[in-house]
């Protein structure tokens, strides 16, 4: 049993019968797929946009927002897709050695369904070669987006470099950032590498240990099977620090256990909190209470930190199901957990695939926890993510990822309406990790923490993936409020454009929907900052058409950070 919780909190820290009916009309659907790429004969980025329906208050076409999909819907599609994913990849033009995996679905409310793919070549998995079908509620394939649109085919499946060198060559790798206690986790997997261009058969090694900061390591190191030449890397945990901590009496979701409580969260997917109390490694132990009164809005009171972790996780969750129609970070209605008090003096959170989770450092001195609002919101967005586009954490689209993470930060935060923290498009003002008061980044002008990009470049994607979302921040903030100097809830931003132009917000509620539109039907692994743009200009095309306001302002915004078609 679940029950709310008033609690005061004061400011603390940034997949028979009626079975023989499903499987003959998942047969049936296979059918009129096939027969619609065929006939369609789609190619990759084409896309069309989905028209029907009535007009929303705020202009949008209803039709192509997101459905809010129960678990069982959402599992009967899923089961729909595997069961017609052979007769999908022979429609596609796939070779025979290629198979695909369904990832993920989502369905618009006039009925369009957007599935999500991975790739296997002879066995192996395709890292690069994801791609998703967009068909429209008749079945009929409207267009494909790839990750790359390479043929995958090599010349051979057998490595001429061993399992070991691979391991070697990763774990140097990690040894070079100062990784601590650097090891492989297991033997390396052997894959087929596509996301460079021309597929090339590789290794992928897990490098563990720790980074030099205290952050778990999980380094995913690609190697040439053939050469042992790294192709490729990039790190499996998403770090991210976020803004301040909030205060006054905030409700929980608890459960009754014998004669106390828990944070555990039964209306949010069971959703808990747990301590580690100072530990790098394990679940944690439960939260538990008598009287079902937590903390005491001051560091030195352990349950402080899981108040604010665990109520930053319900509004998250709560923000992608009322504003998205998300039920949860995967969208199958099963909440993650966050763990606290992690290690002594850890000054980060972070998002591990693993895990399902979030854990949260202690900060400065352990004086200072990073369990905001808007950090539980970008911890748990790298897991949304990872669920949908799941953008490579490196170069541009790690950039990207960073950015999506602060854009449903700035939205969450926005959406929660908590006075004593209130929106804005700053990241880590009140933490004052720099020790002089400014905050950790600035969204209208990214430029301004001395290392994050205002636009885009050549060399962006060379830039650590917290400075080159930058790009995709000042796109946002663009878009959402326009140029020039303004001010918004008591906050003054001055934002300027590459190009010198003008650039008119269409307001921050039509944003986030065009870039999350963008992120679960139109990115994948690889999108960088260009195929972005054709992404959000496509999101904006389906929700508002493709002569509105909303669709110039996407196109004016990527000019104003220097991203043009």
């Amino acid at each position: 049993m679940s029950k709310t919780s008033n609690l005061p909190v004061s400011p603390t820290y940034p997949p028979a019968h009626s079975r023989g009916k499903r499987r003959a009309a998942a047969a049936a659907g296979a059918a009129m797929v096939v027969a619609a790429l065929l006939a369609t004969g789609v190619t990759a980025g084409q896309a069309g946009a989905a028209t029907t329906g009535a007009a929303r208050g705020d202009g949008a076409t209803a039709g192509a927002r997101p459905a809010v999909l129960t678990a069982p819907a959402r599992a009967q599609l899923l089961r729909d897709a595997d069961t017609a994913k052979a007769a999908t990849a022979k429609a596609l033009g796939l070779g025979a050695k290629e198979k695909l995996v369904v990832k993920d679905v989502v369905k618009d409310a006039d009925g369009t369904v957007h599935t999500r793919y991975e790739r296997t070549y002879d066995g192996l998995p395709v890292l690069g070669g994801d791609l998703v079908v967009h068909a429209s509620p008749g079945g009929a394939v409207k267009g494909v987006t790839k990750a790359v649109r390479t043929t995958i085919a090599v010349p051979s499946t057998t490595a001429e470099v061993t399992p070991a060198s691979a391991a070697r060559t990763a774990v140097k790798r990690a040894q070079a950032d100062d990784a601590r206690h650097a090891t492989a986790d297991g033997a390396p997997r052997k894959v087929i590498w596509a996301a460079g261009g021309k597929p090339v058969l590789a290794y992928e090694t897990v490098v563990g240990g720790l980074q030099k900061d205290g952050t778990p390591n999980e380094l995913h190191v690609i190697t040439d099977a053939t050469t042992g030449a790294k192709l490729y890397e990039y790190q499996g945990i998403e770090t991210g620090s976020g803004t301040s901590q909030y205060s006054g009496t905030v409700e929980l979701g608890t459960a009754k256990d014998g004669s106390g409580y828990t944070l555990t969260d039964a209306d949010r997917g069971g959703h808990r909190t747990t301590d580690l109390k100072g530990a790098e490694s394990g679940e944690g132990a439960a939260f538990a209470d008598d009287d079902d009164t937590w903390g005491t809005g001051k560091a030195d009171d352990p349950q402080t930190a899981a108040v604010d972790a665990h109520y930053g996780a319900a509004l998250t969750w709560d923000y992608y199901k009322n504003v998205h129609g998300r039920d949860g970070i995967a969208g199958d209605g099963k909440g993650a957990y966050s763990r606290v008090h992690y290690g002594h003096g850890y000054v980060n959170a972070f998002w591990d695939d693993s895990c399902f989770c979030m854990t949260y450092g202690d900060g400065q001195d352990d004086k200072a926890p990073l369990t905001s609002i808007d950090v539980a919101a970008h911890e748990m967005t790298h897991g949304v993510t990872s669920a949908t586009a799941g953008l490579e954490y490196s170069g541009e689209s790690g950039g990207l990822n960073e950015a999506t993470s602060d854009i449903f930060a700035a939205a969450v935060e926005f959406n929660a309406k908590n006075a004593s923290d209130p929106g804005d498009y700053l990241v880590g003002e009140k933490i004052d990790i720099n020790g002089d008061g400014t905050p950790l980044r600035y969204m209208d002008k990214p430029s301004k923490d001395g290392g994050s990009a205002d636009n885009w470049s050549d060399g962006v994607g060379d830039l650590d993936v917290h400075y080159s979302s930058g790009v995709a921040n000042h796109f946002f903030y663009l878009l959402s409020e326009g140029s020039g100097a303004k001010e918004v809830g008591g906050v003054t931003y001055d934002s300027p454009t590459a190009d010198g132009s003008k650039v008119e917000g269409i307001g921050r509620d039509k944003a986030e929907k065009i870039w999350f539109k963008a992120l679960t039907t139109y990115f994948t692994s690889t999108t960088d900052y260009h195929a972005a743009r054709e992404a959000t200009l496509k999101a904006a095309s389906d929700l508002y058409g493709a002569d509105s306001a909303e669709y110039k302002g996407v196109n004016s915004a990527w000019a104003g950070v220097n991203v043009t078609a």
